[in-house]
């Protein structure tokens, strides 16, 4: 409405001085006087400076409301400005209402602004952010406190505690993360994560200690592998020991002494003492497989990582295993998409682990319909690379699935089961991962992700 009384104001006042003018015309023309020329000159310039002032002060009006807006200061009000009349008043009302919801907003998100640093600086985890430039913007107390920098405000500043964690932070790409030990009593986990604020891009980190958490870890690792070394060395040495003891008394009792000191024992005592020495010989040699196994999983070695084609490694995997798949009519099928798909790994490494995945896969399909293996390749939806081996044997049960990672344990009635925990301590070399999906009875899924 006052915008409409508006235009009826500027209407009528470009006629009034177009009528003016006019009439101005017509007296001069017919008087021919230069006083009345000058006088109706007069009243039309007056006019038109009350046009432009009355167009002005609407546009001053708006400036004003547009600037209170761009410079977020809402202490201005238009209630009280009346100079337009009463039909700007709905305009006035418009303005107000506009800046109160600013207002609001801005409280809002003043509280939101609040409440986010008191939680960032309340939090037990480190964070700090960093721009394009490395100037520090964020620093929590946690962050400040576990990292003990003194002046911190540039990102290299990091090098002054480690110049190996300043080079992992600058290389870390965003979702990222790795873990690092600064000293005895500073084992940090490092995640990354990037986001834009006012046309600039930030970096975003988080800090952790994990040393309590290796630590304790650690002990149920040392406590689970005391179990199994237990178990395994009393298994051999009980029955060692009391066959031994057994053999022992067998001497004794059936073992006769003549007079010229020749021993006679009769051919069952004989025979029970040979059956006993090779039962000892058997569970001895036992004994020393399980150590050596030992010895092998506790001395992988360090991978040699460079870039190599899988699709030749493929090639190698299929001919070094056709002959013993084809006599068990099992059909080995690989998927590579892309053909071109390059690993940065170390290839005998990671060919032993998918031929120990496929052998495993073979003998889990004893009794299985689906005679084929597929050894398939390729990216995920954020281009990490992966090799999966996919088998449709047996399966196995949720209980077991992640246990089958545990040093010396096996499903299988043979086996040392040391050799999935080897693969998967490789890939931890590697600094990726490997994770097994099994559907009992119909497919078990191995997959080998790089990264």
């Amino acid at each position: 409405m006052g915008f409409k009384s508006f235009a009826v104001g500027i209407i009528f006042r470009v006629i009034l001085i177009v009528a003016v003018a006019y009439v101005g015309v017509f007296f001069f023309q017919k008087e021919q006087s230069f006083l009345q020329g000058i006088m109706f000159s007069i009243i039309v310039l007056v006019l038109t400076v009350n046009l432009i002032s009355f167009v002005n002060t609407t546009n001053r009006k708006i400036t004003r409301f547009l600037e209170s807006i761009r410079y977020s200061d809402f202490s201005s009000s238009f209630t009280k400005d009346s100079k337009l009349g009463a039909s700007f008043r709905e305009m006035n009302m418009s303005f107000n209402e506009v800046i109160d919801a600013f207002k609001k907003t801005r409280a809002e998100k003043e509280e939101q602004m609040l409440f986010l640093q008191i939680m960032i600086q309340h939090i037990n985890t480190g964070i700090l952010s960093f721009d394009n430039d490395g100037k520090i913007g964020v620093i929590n107390g946690a962050a400040k406190q576990l990292l003990q920098i003194p002046q911190f405000k540039d990102i290299n500043d990091l090098g002054k505690l480690s110049i190996e964690l300043l080079r992992n932070v600058l290389q870390l790409k965003p979702g990222g993360s790795f873990s690092i030990k600064i000293n005895s009593d500073l084992h940090l986990n490092v995640q990354s994560a990037s986001f834009k604020m006012e046309g600039h891009s930030w970096t975003l980190l988080s800090f952790q200690n994990i040393k309590s958490e290796l630590q304790k870890n650690e002990l149920e690792a040392w406590q689970n592998l005391t179990k199994v070394l237990r178990h395994e060395i009393m298994n051999s040495m009980t029955p060692i020991a009391s066959l031994a003891n057994s053999l022992g008394t067998i001497l004794e009792e059936d073992v006769e002494e003549k007079d010229d000191g020749i021993l006679v024992m009769q051919r069952d005592c004989f025979m029970d003492l040979s059956e006993g020495l090779e039962t000892i010989s058997k569970r001895s040699a036992g004994l020393v497989e399980f150590v050596n196994a030992y010895r092998d999983y506790t001395n992988i070695p360090q991978p040699v990582i460079r870039r190599f084609p899988v699709a030749e490694m493929f090639e190698n995997i299929c001919v070094l295993l056709k002959e013993e798949l084809t006599k068990v009519e099992i059909k080995l099928i690989p998927k590579l998409q892309p053909r071109d798909l390059g690993i940065l790994a170390d290839p005998d490494l990671i060919q032993m682990i998918l031929i120990n995945l496929i052998k495993n896969a073979k003998e889990a399909m004893v009794l299985a319909k689906n005679r084929t293996i597929i050894l398939s390749a390729g990216t995920d939806s954020q281009s990490i690379p992966y090799i999966q081996v996919i088998d449709h044997g047996e399966g196995i049960v949720p209980e077991a699935i992640e246990r089958i990672f545990v040093p010396f344990y096996t499903t299988k009635k043979s086996g040392s089961g040391i050799g999935l925990a080897i693969s998967r301590q490789i890939m931890h070399l590697h600094k990726g991962s490997l994770e097994a999906e099994s559907v009992v009875g119909d497919k078990t899924v191995f997959t080998l992700r790089f990264g």
